[in-house]
Order: C-alpha cells, then sequence, then structure tokens
C-alpha cells in the first residue's frame, strides 16, 4: 500500500477534549503541563475549552460542544490536516447520547495516524516525547491512490 508522508511542524496542533466525568483530570493535567502546552495551537470543545482557557490563561481556539458537533469540527479538522495530536478523556463507563460522534473521532485519529491519548499516563508519555518539539513525519496511506485503483475502470 502506498504512504504519503505529512509534515508535523515543530508546534503542533492540539485537540482537547473531554467528557463531564473527566473534565477535572484534563485540566488537572493541562494546568500541569501549561508551558508545554502554551506555545502549541491548542482547540478544544465546548465547556472544555472554555474551562481551559481560564486555567490555563491563554487563548484556545474553541469549538462546538461535542454533543452538538465539535467532536465531528475535530474530526473534519484532522483529516483536513488542521490537527495533529489528540488528547481525549473520555469516560468509557458512562453512556454518551452522541457515542457514534465519539467513535467516529477516534477513527478518524487512527485512520490518519495521529498520536492520541485517551488517558493521563498516556498523555503524560506522549506530551514528554522528544517527538512533541520537533518537526515530525508522519505516515498515512495514499488514500485517493487507494481509490483510484479500487474504482478503475476496466
Amino acid at each position: 500500500m502506498p504512504n504519503c508522508i505529512i509534515a508535523m511542524e515543530k508546534d503542533k496542533k492540539i485537540a482537547l477534549v473531554a467528557h463531564d466525568n473527566k473534565k477535572k483530570d484534563l485540566l488537572e493535567w493541562a494546568k500541569f503541563n501549561r508551558d508545554l502546552l502554551a506555545h502549541h495551537d491548542v482547540y478544544a470543545t465546548g465547556t472544555t475549552g472554555k474551562l481551559l482557557e481560564k486555567e490555563l490563561d491563554f487563548p484556545i481556539k474553541k469549538l462546538q460542544s461535542g454533543p452538538l458537533g465539535g467532536d465531528q469540527q475535530i474530526g473534519a479538522k484532522i483529516v483536513n490536516n488542521e490537527i495533529d495530536f489528540l488528547i481525549f478523556f473520555w469516560d468509557p463507563l458512562e453512556p454518551q447520547p452522541h457515542d457514534p460522534d465519539v467513535k467516529a473521532l477516534l477513527r478518524m485519529a487512527v485512520v490518519w495516524n495521529i498520536p492520541m491519548a485517551c488517558d493521563r499516563a498516556t498523555a503524560d508519555f506522549m506530551i514528554s516525547s522528544p517527538l512533541m518539539d520537533s518537526t515530525y513525519e508522519r505516515l498515512v496511506p495514499d488514500y485517493d491512490a487507494i481509490h483510484t485503483r479500487k474504482f478503475k475502470l476496466r
């Protein structure tokens, strides 16, 4: 399968998302990592974005609330190479009314091979990686070539 290389710049475009029961954890994590996050472009959904901006005291690019389309907005930004990195503290024990949107967002992160953390330990390892503050060449399948080959007329 042919691959494409997508360059991630030194300053990453990071999406921070948290379900209601995980917002406190994400806020604590973000506050602890404030200085590391400050020089990156940070995006967040709805209430999470407002809370982060107040706590971190730097601008957050706020999208809609997850249930109102924010998860889908982040997924679209991943597809358009406008998000490099996803930290999504989701609640695996609480049913979510927008669960299909959550699954679609997680799927887009994997399909487009972006780093993703769904818990604090993984987020700690990712943010402290030496790759975090350097350029990185992310490999993704060449979906255009795959699609063209699959539907080629004979």
